[in-house]
């Protein structure tokens, strides 16, 4: 950029750089999809084939940034994990923001033919917005992944009986409300058992569980060692170091799962998707 006496405008920008050695979330939703799927007529209470086009969208973010580690999506939402060593846009909060939110939503835009080719897209767009939130610790980010999957079961709960009494039991959608009103989780499956012989267990597990995206570095390890972090022990890893993990993670495998991330199974079958979880297991209150 030319020297000029206007350069001085440059001061007013605000480039907020995230704190380090912290896990950094950037989670993305759907700005005005309740019109928006109605718009398209998403079929209710879940829609494979929307489903699909966000898995789709996120798989395709992921595969062109290897610094995602992991991702997890519901609904019209998607959180986007970098562990605690990322130097991505040297931690720089509105560039990692606006790049995961305008790619995501191209590639929402670019495959939508693929998973919707009767429906053509006009405008308005479908659009979204996003926000990031960093945690100091593991068990912080565990929490926050158990809490969007507890959401997911919660609203799919909701969702999968409140449509079963609109399309199946004749009631109008305030008639539905008023019915769940108050109701408990047995409740609701009391509801869809004994009125309409359904069993919410037998619901496919990407309504239940929504859907974890994350790179398997099985076939990867055997080339060389990961590091775990206690190698590191908290030491700022080189500059080298980070080049090969994020070449690593570029060839490793993307695997689409609908799994448990709440109990320790999924975690302790992969300890490569945080390796730094080992240096702050003390910290955690």
């Amino acid at each position: 950029m030319a020297n000029s006496k206007y350069e001085y405008v440059r001061t007013f920008e605000n480039n907020s750089t995230l704190l380090p050695n912290t896990y950094i979330v950037v989670r993305i939703d759907g700005r005005g999809f309740h019109k928006f799927s109605a718009l398209y007529e998403f079929k209710k209470p879940n829609d494979a084939q929307a489903l699909g086009l966000m898995q789709a969208a996120a798989t395709a973010l992921m595969k062109e940034l290897p610094d995602i580690v992991l991702a997890y999506g519901l609904s019209d939402e998607f959180s986007f994990i970098f562990d605690r060593s990322c130097k991505l846009f040297d931690r720089r909060e509105s560039k990692l923001l606006t790049t995961l939110v305008s790619s995501f939503t191209s590639y929402y835009i670019y495959l939508w033919s693929s998973f919707f080719p009767a429906k053509r897209l006009s405008a308005p767009l479908p659009s979204f917005d996003g926000r990031v939130v960093q945690y100091p610790t593991y068990q912080n980010l565990r929490d926050y992944l158990s809490w969007r999957q507890v959401d997911c079961h919660i609203n799919n709960l909701y969702n999968t009986t409140f449509w079963a009494l609109v399309q199946l039991g004749g009631m109008d959608t305030t008639e539905a409300e008023d019915q769940l009103k108050g109701t408990l989780a047995a409740d609701k499956n009391e509801i869809l058992f004994t009125r309409f012989n359904l069993n919410y267990n037998n619901e496919p597990e990407i309504f239940k569980k929504g859907s974890v995206i994350y790179r398997d570095y099985e076939a990867a390890s055997t080339e060389g060692s990961l590091n775990t972090g206690a190698e590191t022990n908290q030491a700022e890893r080189s500059k080298t170091q980070r080049e090969k993990e994020r070449k690593r993670r570029a060839k490793a495998c993307i695997v689409v799962a609908h799994c448990d991330i709440i109990k320790d199974d999924f975690w302790n079958n992969r300890p490569w998707l945080l390796p730094d979880n080992q240096e702050d297991l003390t910290l955690v209150t």
